[in-house]
């Protein structure tokens, strides 16, 4: 399982480094994760203090520092 969590964090890393600042729904929609293996994805990156949140509006989104 860790393995597989860090897989869906490499891609979900090289989806906001080539597209820039996304919402979960558009990296859950254009990289074919599900949407558990993006939020693991998204924990595993946080953790590593690899993001940056942003809310606008009523939309989170989400870039690399």
């Amino acid at each position: 399982m860790i393995d597989a969590i860090g897989e869906s964090a490499g891609i979900v890393w090289q989806f906001l480094d080539t597209q820039g600042e996304s919402s979960v729904n558009k990296i859950k929609n254009e990289t074919g994760l599900s949407i558990n293996d993006v939020q693991r994805a998204i924990g595993w990156l946080a953790k590593e203090d690899k993001l940056n949140f942003e809310l606008k509006g009523r939309v989170e989104t989400l870039s690399l520092k």
